[in-house]
C-alpha cells in the first residue's frame, strides 16, 4: 500500500456527488494524501493512518468535528474517530466503478471543522485477478471447404477479461489437432485475438466435422481461463469471403436520440453466387453495456438504438461486426461510435449551512454558507452560473472549482425582515439552458438596537381633586421593536419636586404595566397641574431608554363655599350698615354684596338672592350682580333700620353657600338719623343708646376719611406712585387669577367704590378701602362710611 502527499488530482472521469460542508470562514484544501489499495477488499479493511498523515491528534478528533465529504454516489470509506484510521465501508469493484479506464481513482475530502480546512484524499484502486476470460458464446461453428489451402486463417471468437495488466487476457490455446494450429495476434489497441490456421488440407470424405476447444487464459496468480467449443464443418468449395465496404466505421451520435434510431448500416459483399454469397451480420466483439444499447439486424446490417444512450456513462463505444457468407467465409469491420453530449442533465446544488442565523448587525462579507454545484454534462453544457435575487443583502462569491460562498453585502435589519428564504439558482450554459433551484432559510438574530418608543409623544390626563389615595391616573405604553429581553420594557418616573415635596410622594408607577397611581389626595386650590417625565427602559445589554412628558391636570370639585368680601366683618356675626335716603326712588342702588369662590368654572359661578328682610318687598338683590336696590319708595311706616340677609350660592353640584347680613339705615341726613333715633323710647328699643353711639361713630369716621382723602390726592398730584401701600388707592384693581375675583369692584352704581388691595404673596387676605364716588349723592357736609354693628 503506497501513500503519497501534497499532490492535486481531479482527473476522475466518473464524478460522484459531493456532500457540501458550510463553514463560517472559508477554508481551502491545504494538503492532499494518496493511498493505493486493491479492489474487492472486505468491509472494515484498513486503508491508511489518516490522522497521522494529516498531523491530527487522535484524542481531539471527535472535538474537531472531522468528517468525510464523499464525491461519489457511494461513500466507500469511513474514518474511525478512535484510532484515526481510514477503513473500507463499501465493497469496491474496480471494473464496476472505472470500467476500461487505465487508472481508477476515488477522490473525497476530509473536513476538519476547528481548522476550517479541507484535506483532499485520493485512493487508487488497483486491479486483482477477480475475473476470468470469457467468450461471448459457448460454441462457434465454422464451415471450411475442402479445397481450402494450407495456411488459411479463420477468425475465432475473442475472449473478454475486464481486468487490467497481467490480470487481463494474456494467451489463447487450442486443443491438439493434426489439421489446425492457433495464431495469436496483437491488435493496435494491445488486445489479443486468435485465428485458426489450416495446417493440413481437409478431406470432407475423410472427416466432415472437427471438434476443437479454444482456451483463453489471463496472467494472474492463480491463472484463470475460459473456453469455447469450436465446431468445424467441412464444406464444398467457396473461394470468396464477404468484404466490408469500410474496414472502420466512425459515427457521431447524440446521446438523446430516441429508441429505434438508426445509427448506421454496415455492408459486406460476396462475389460468390447462390448460398455462398448470402451474407449474415453479427456482433463479433461488443461490451456488455453496448450490447444492451445497440441492436444489429443480421440480414440488413442495420445498427439501431434499443437502450438508453448516455454520454455521462460512456463517451465512446467500440465494437466489431462480422459478415459471414453461406459457406462459412467471414470478414470483420470495426465500428467506433462517439456519443455527443446533449444538455440533458440539470445542475446539482449541495448546500449545508453551519449558520441557521446571523446577528442583524453582522459585518459585510460575513460567510453564511458554502455551496457546491455540479453538472454531469460536458463543455458549455456543464458550465454553471449560480445566482441569487438582487434585492437581498447577500451575494454569491465564487471561491474555487465549483464552490461558491454565500456572504453578506450589508448588515441586515431584523426589524425590517426577520428571516430570509434565499433562492439559489444554478443554470448551465446549454441550449436551451437547464436550471436547478434550492432554498436556504436564514434567520436574522436580534440585537438591542431599538429603544422603547411610546405610543404618544406626550400624555395628558385629568383627575378630580380630592381623589382617593391609590387612584389610577393613566397608563403609558411603550413598544420595543426588538425581541425577548431586548424588548422587555420597564417604566419609572424621573425624580422631581412639587411644592418642595418629592414627586415620588405624589405619583407612583407600575414598572411592568406603565400604570400611574396617585399616592395622595390632590387639592386643585394648591396646584392646577403636575408635569413629570416617565422613562421606559428595555432589558437589553446595555439597556436603551426613552422618556415621555406626562401632564396631570387637576379638575376642580365644588369643595369651597363662597367667601364674602363685602360687606366684610371684623368678627363673625357683625352687621354692615348702609345709608339709604328716604327720598330714594325705586331701583336706587343701596349697596353691593361682593363674594368670591376659590373653586373654578361653574363651581365659582355665584348667584345672589334675598333670603330674609325686615320689610319684605322693600329691597331686591341682583341675581348675578349682588346689587341691593330699592324695590319701591320708602313709606313713613317703614322702620329706620332694615336688616337684610343675602344668600350667596355657587353653581356646583351640590351647591355651597354663604350669607351676608346688611343693615340699611333709612334717612336723608345725620340730624334726621339722630332725631329718629332719639324718638325711639327706651321701652320700645332697648338698644337706642347703642344706635346713638353708632351715629356719632359714623360722623367721626367720616371726618377721618375726608382727611385721608386729602392726603391721598396730594400724593397723587406729586406723582408719587412708588409707595406700595398707596397703590391700593389707585384706579387699577388687582384680582388674583383663578380665584374668581370680579375684575373691578368700582363698576356699578354704588355711591362709593371698593378698591381691593391684595398682597402679592397672599391669596386669602382681603382688605377693603373706600373712595367716595362724586356725583352719586347731593352735596352734604359728611359722607357715610359703612360701619359694623353687633348683631341686632
Amino acid at each position: 500500500m503506497q501513500i503519497r502527499t501534497h499532490k492535486r488530482s481531479w482527473d476522475c472521469k466518473i464524478r460522484l456527488s459531493l456532500f457540501l460542508i458550510i463553514v463560517t470562514v472559508w477554508g481551502t484544501i491545504s494538503e492532499q494524501i494518496r493511498y493505493s489499495i486493491p479492489e474487492e477488499m472486505q468491509k472494515g479493511s484498513f486503508v491508511g493512518d489518516t490522522a497521522k498523515d494529516l498531523g491530527l491528534d487522535i484524542k481531539e478528533l471527535s472535538d474537531r468535528g472531522v468528517r468525510i465529504i464523499s464525491r461519489g454516489m457511494k461513500q466507500y470509506f469511513a474514518l474511525s474517530l478512535n484510532s484515526g484510521h481510514l477503513y473500507i465501508s463499501e465493497r469496491i469493484d474496480r471494473e464496476e466503478i472505472c470500467g476500461r479506464l487505465e487508472n481508477c481513482l476515488l477522490n473525497f475530502e476530509i473536513f476538519v471543522l476547528d481548522k476550517v480546512k479541507l484535506f483532499a484524499v485520493e485512493v487508487e484502486i488497483t486491479d486483482i485477478n477477480d475475473n476470468a476470460p470469457s467468450f461471448p458464446v459457448e460454441e462457434v461453428e465454422l464451415k471450411i471447404t475442402e479445397t481450402t489451402g494450407k495456411g488459411e486463417h479463420f477468425l475465432l471468437p475473442e475472449a473478454w477479461d475486464p481486468d487490467k495488466g497481467l490480470n487481463s487476457l494474456q494467451s489463447y490455446q487450442i486443443s491438439k489437432s493434426k489439421h489446425f494450429s492457433l495464431d495469436v495476434q496483437t491488435g493496435v489497441d494491445g488486445g489479443k485475438y486468435a485465428e485458426l490456421v489450416l495446417e493440413k488440407l481437409l478431406d470432407r470424405e475423410e472427416e466432415k466435422i472437427h471438434q476443437l476447444i479454444l482456451t483463453a487464459a489471463d496472467g494472474g496468480d492463480p491463472v484463470k481461463s475460459g473456453t469455447v467449443k469450436i465446431r468445424i464443418i467441412v464444406m464444398d468449395v467457396n473461394d470468396n469471403a464477404p468484404v466490408f465496404s469500410q474496414s472502420v466505421y466512425k459515427v457521431d451520435i447524440m446521446e438523446n436520440v430516441p429508441v429505434g434510431f438508426l445509427v448506421l448500416t454496415v455492408n459486406a459483399t460476396d462475389q460468390d453466387e447462390g448460398i455462398n454469397s448470402e451474407v449474415t451480420y453479427s456482433f463479433r466483439k461488443i461490451e456488455d453495456k453496448a450490447a444492451h444499447i445497440f441492436q444489429l439486424d443480421s440480414g440488413t446490417g442495420d445498427i439501431s438504438v434499443v437502450g438508453n444512450l448516455d454520454f455521462e456513462d460512456s463517451e465512446i463505444h467500440e465494437m466489431e461486426v462480422q459478415a459471414q457468407d453461406g459457406s462459412g467465409l467471414s470478414s470483420r469491420a470495426k465500428i467506433l461510435l462517439r456519443v455527443i453530449d446533449a444538455n440533458d442533465n440539470a445542475p446539482q446544488i449541495t448546500v449545508t449551512s453551519l449558520r441557521r442565523g446571523i446577528i442583524e448587525d453582522s459585518l459585510p462579507e460575513t460567510v453564511i454558507a458554502l455551496i457546491n454545484v455540479q453538472d454531469r454534462d460536458s463543455g458549455v453544457n456543464g458550465e454553471i452560473t449560480c445566482t441569487i435575487p438582487d434585492n437581498l443583502p447577500f451575494r454569491l462569491q465564487k471561491s474555487f472549482d465549483n464552490y461558491y460562498s454565500l456572504e453578506t453585502t450589508r448588515a441586515p435589519d431584523r426589524e425590517q425582515i426577520s428571516d430570509y428564504n434565499i433562492t439559489i439558482t444554478a443554470t448551465d450554459q446549454g441550449t436551451p439552458p437547464i436550471a436547478t433551484t434550492t432554498f436556504l432559510l436564514l434567520k436574522i438574530l436580534d440585537k438591542n438596537d431599538n429603544p422603547p418608543i411610546f405610543s404618544q409623544t406626550t400624555y395628558a390626563s385629568y383627575i378630580l381633586e380630592n381623589n382617593p389615595k391609590g387612584a389610577s391616573i393613566i397608563v403609558v405604553k411603550a413598544n420595543d421593536l426588538d425581541l425577548g429581553e431586548n424588548a422587555k420594557v420597564t417604566y419609572s418616573v424621573t425624580e422631581g419636586q412639587i411644592q418642595e415635596a418629592p414627586l415620588s410622594s405624589y405619583i407612583s408607577i407600575n414598572s411592568e404595566t406603565g400604570a400611574l397611581y396617585a399616592l395622595r389626595s390632590f387639592d386643585y386650590e394648591q396646584f392646577r397641574e403636575i408635569r413629570f417625565q416617565v422613562q421606559a427602559q428595555d432589558g437589553g445589554s446595555p439597556p436603551l431608554s426613552s422618556n415621555v412628558s406626562v401632564t396631570l391636570f387637576l379638575l376642580d370639585q365644588n369643595d369651597n363655599s363662597p367667601h364674602i368680601l363685602h360687606p366684610s366683618f371684623p368678627t363673625d356675626g357683625s352687621t354692615g350698615v348702609e345709608l339709604a335716603p328716604r327720598s330714594s326712588e325705586p331701583g336706587y342702588l343701596v349697596t353691593k354684596v361682593v363674594a368670591v369662590d376659590a373653586d373654578s368654572g361653574q363651581n365659582a359661578w355665584l348667584s345672589y338672592q334675598l333670603l330674609k328682610a325686615t320689610e319684605p318687598g322693600l329691597f331686591s338683590v341682583g341675581l348675578h350682580s349682588g346689587e341691593i336696590r330699592t324695590a319701591r319708595s320708602f313709606l313713613d311706616k317703614d322702620a329706620l333700620k332694615q336688616s337684610l340677609v343675602v344668600l350667596v350660592k355657587d353653581n356646583g353640584q351640590p351647591p355651597l353657600s354663604a350669607t351676608a347680613t346688611v343693615t340699611v339705615v333709612v334717612a336723608d341726613s345725620i340730624p334726621e338719623i339722630l332725631s329718629d333715633l332719639s324718638s325711639l323710647s327706651a321701652p320700645v328699643d332697648p338698644q337706642s343708646s347703642l344706635t346713638l353711639y353708632l351715629v356719632i361713630s359714623v360722623a367721626s369716621v367720616s371726618c377721618l376719611f375726608f382727611t385721608f382723602i386729602i392726603v391721598l390726592v396730594a400724593l397723587r398730584l406729586r406723582r408719587s406712585r412708588n409707595i406700595p401701600v398707596l397703590q391700593c388707592f389707585g384706579s387699577d384693581h388687582y384680582s388674583k387669577a383663578g380665584h374668581g375675583f370680579p375684575p373691578n369692584y368700582c363698576d356699578g352704581t354704588l355711591p362709593y367704590s371698593y378698591n381691593l388691595c391684595l398682597a402679592a404673596d397672599s391669596g386669602r387676605n382681603y382688605s377693603n378701602f373706600l373712595n367716595p364716588s362724586p356725583g352719586r349723592f347731593p352735596p352734604a357736609p359728611f359722607s357715610v362710611f359703612p360701619m359694623y354693628l353687633p348683631p341686632g
